[in-house]
């Protein structure tokens, strides 16, 4: 019988570890929480200091009847849920339930076990280093806790009363989605300048030619703001004698970056790879809980991908720099190991993100994992290396040139001497190479012009955000936390708040309202600086200098004061819709927005004597635009009216669009035929509960065919069947035929 039972989260990281330890230990999985406030009630006695009522999850009752029946008989239970706030708290949640109904004599000891790296060396510090449950960092995550549920269970229904039903609001979620509203904004209002850049084509007695900007016009910067300024000036340029009046030449180091924390591996990974928060803590998770490599065995490859730190061990740092020294020679390995400054916000709780063992290089591992997990993998090892390296060294020579003693032009020239940390990060650091080197050049020099020209530039608006740069902006705000930034992302795009064009975010019609009406009534919670001052104040209970309640008692008088005002002063956006200047197709009254299951949508004012609703979006300037409604060849077959394509709850179909007269729908169908043999049907568009499209038999429920990649128009080249299913993305996209079988790439 073992001796001591090691509870964690995942059942893969409990097989990992299982192969591990020997007979004296059994590994059990929590998989994830097992308690949390109840989903049908607030779950927060208020009147009682914040007391929360925990229940078990649904489903996790066996989950803890096998965990109590595993500590039955062992000495010691070691609590390795993962080593932040939510491990925390789940670890405190499995040592209530399995001492329920034990006398202290009967229970066996807790201990809490900090697993930053599944590796057999790792694992047995980390056992060797167990200690108690932290009760300041389990009051840290509760007081969250609490404050997430009194804000989203206390605004969700008032935004139900006010805005549209099955909204939802939360205290660090409605901040990010304000972000994105705000950049929208910012774009809509911006107003773009015009500039020109002068460049003038140079030569000197020796090759090679060469570029030079014009920066000054007398002592003034240049500003050339129109073609009527850029014409006369170029002009005179082309007339004017050039001679170099300043050399400056200089050898510059470009220095590693640090290692990942969790924010710069996302930022990269979308940056490179375009992964989702989401996706990119997924896979690293999987790295991390371990991968079975056959021979070698099953090896937890990164550390703890949760972190906010860039503190690295010595024993890592000693074995990257023996990698770089066997592997690239010691002209790459600085005098002195690389050190990295934390930001002052950072809790220190995890080392960096880093690989576990140099002994696994990606090319050893990559038979062994997905290509995705490939990437990844190679990313934080590379980063990880490249910190442990000296810099790049370059040349860069600046000339300054005289156009008649008038005009100020520049010259920038720039060649890698040593490529240093870039042998191995140098595409992944955007390093593009030298600048076009300038040929010797001296002082008081006279240079040969062999053209001037002129190209016109417009200012731009900043940029939307990506999940890379938002996630780079919660950080620089204060906002979340590493465990937090990819729940944040998803939420907002689950909850319909804004939506992705182009990989970049925007605001859906309900992101404007909703921030809208937030920001008027619940200044507080929508302010970020306030945001991020919450968060600092979870730390603090953390670090012991502070008491939840403390923290919680005055963010909830200020709260419910608000939240009482709201009630009642709040706009009622269902009774008072935002009109438009756009007019009613029919009876010419003014369209109001109004939202709907589907999202936003333009109703006639007139409701309920005029029926009319249209889609819309917004321009540029964010001013309502009418979807232009697409019209069927075929007549409604009750009153032979045009049918137009609406967009539905599950999916597109066609509608008379003398609705509501006439309630004539038909399904929208690809024109494809059923590749079922017998089957007259064709394949219809549908959506899913979750908004996933599908194809699926028009003679459905008869036929039960579905079809759930895109199908395209490429004829099978086994069967001839008209079409191909479209499965996967770029370089792993295939083509599937769904009557044989046939797999093209």
């Amino acid at each position: 019988m073992p001796k001591s039972l090691l509870v964690v989260e995942s059942p893969a990281k409990a097989r990992t570890l299982s192969k591990y330890l020997g007979s004296d230990f059994q590994v059990s999985a929590t998989v994830g929480h097992i308690k949390d406030l109840p989903q049908n009630q607030i779950g927060v006695n208020v009147e009682k200091g914040f007391q929360p009522s925990y229940r078990l999850i649904r489903g996790k009752s066996k989950v803890v009847e096998r965990l109590r029946q595993a500590a039955d008989g062992v000495d010691a239970i070691y609590l390795a849920s993962d080593p932040d706030r939510e491990g925390e708290a789940i670890a405190w949640h499995v040592a209530q339930e399995i001492a329920k109904g034990k006398s202290k004599e009967e229970l066996p000891k807790f201990y809490r076990v900090l697993l930053h790296e599944i590796t057999r060396s790792g694992v047995k510090r980390a056992l060797d280093a167990a200690g108690k449950l932290d009760k300041r960092r389990y009051e840290s995550q509760l007081a969250r806790r609490i404050l997430d549920r009194l804000v989203g269970y206390e605004l969700s229904p008032l935004l139900w009363r006010k805005v549209s039903g099955g909204l939802s609001a939360g205290r660090v979620q409605s901040v990010a989605v304000a972000l994105v509203v705000d950049r929208e904004r910012e774009i809509q209002g911006f107003d773009a300048h015009e500039y020109w850049v002068i460049r003038a084509q140079l030569s000197s007695t020796e090759p090679p030619e060469f570029s030079a900007r014009l920066v000054r016009i007398g002592d003034d910067k240049a500003e050339v703001g129109s073609e009527e300024q850029a014409k006369p000036l170029l002009d005179q340029l082309r007339k004017a004698k050039y001679h170099i009046t300043k050399v400056v030449r200089e050898e510059k180091k470009r220095y590693a970056l640090p290692p990942y924390i969790t924010s710069t591996l996302q930022q990269d990974a979308h940056r490179l790879y375009r992964f989702s928060a989401k996706k990119t803590m997924s896979i690293a998770q999987r790295l991390y809980e371990g991968v079975d490599m056959a021979g070698d065995g099953t090896h937890g490859l990164i550390t703890y991908m949760r972190t906010d730190s860039l503190r690295v061990s010595n024993d890592a740092i000693g074995a990257a720099r023996g990698f770089v020294e066997s592997n690239y020679g010691k002209q790459y390995l600085p005098s002195k190991p690389n050190f990295y400054k934390n930001k002052k916000s950072a809790q220190d709780a995890h080392e960096a993100i880093r690989p576990t063992s140099t002994n696994f290089p990606p090319d050893k591992v990559k038979q062994f994992v997905d290509r995705d997990s490939f990437r990844l993998y190679r990313l934080i090892w590379n980063r990880f290396l490249a910190s442990q390296m000296v810099p790049a060294r370059y040349d860069v020579t600046v000339a300054t040139i005289m156009a008649d003693d008038k005009w100020t032009f520049e010259a920038t020239g720039r060649v890698l001497l040593f490529d240093g940390f870039l042998k191995v990060f140098k595409a992944e650091a955007q390093e593009n190479g030298d600048e076009p080197p300038l040929p010797p050049l001296e002082k008081g020099k006279d240079l040969n012009l062999l053209s001037v020209d002129g190209e016109q530039n417009f200012t731009q608006p900043p940029p939307r955000f990506t999940e890379g740069t938002l996630v780079k902006e919660l950080e620089k705000q204060g906002i979340g936390r590493p465990s937090t930034y990819a729940t944040i992302l998803s939420t907002v795009q689950e909850k319909n708040y804004v939506f992705k064009e182009k990989a970049r975010f925007k605001p859906s019609e309900l992101g404007y309202v909703v921030t809208d009406l937030l920001r008027e009534n619940f200044p507080n919670v929508m302010n970020a600086k306030f945001t991020a001052k919450m968060e600092e104040a979870l730390d603090r209970i953390e670090e012991g200098d502070a008491v939840r309640q403390d923290i919680l008692k005055p963010f909830w008088e200020k709260f419910a004061l608000s939240l009482e005002t709201a009630k009642t002063d709040m706009r009622n956006v269902k009774q008072q819709p935002q009109t438009t200047e756009l007019k009613c197709t029919r009876c010419e009254s003014n369209m109001v927005i109004r939202f709907g299951k589907n999202g936003a949508f333009l109703a006639c004012s007139a409701f309920p004597d005029c029926r009319t609703t249209l889609a819309f979006f917004r321009d540029d300037r964010g001013v309502p635009v009418v979807v232009e409604e697409q019209v069927a060849e075929e007549k409604c077959e009750n009153c032979k009216g045009d049918m137009v394509l609406k967009d539905g709850r599950y999916g597109r179909f066609w509608a008379c669009s003398d609705y509501p007269k006439c309630k004539t729908t038909r399904p929208f169908s690809t024109g494809l035929a059923c590749p079922k043999d017998g089957c007259e049907g064709t394949l219809v568009e549908k959506k899913s509960k979750k908004r996933a499209t599908f194809y699926r038999c028009s003679a459905s429920p008869t036929c039960e065919f579905v079809l759930f990649g895109r199908p395209k128009e490429t004829e099978c080249s086994s069967c001839g069947n008209a079409y191909m299913e479209e499965k996967g993305r770029g370089k792993q996209k295939t083509l599937r035929c769904p009557k044989c079988g046939h797999t093209e790439r």
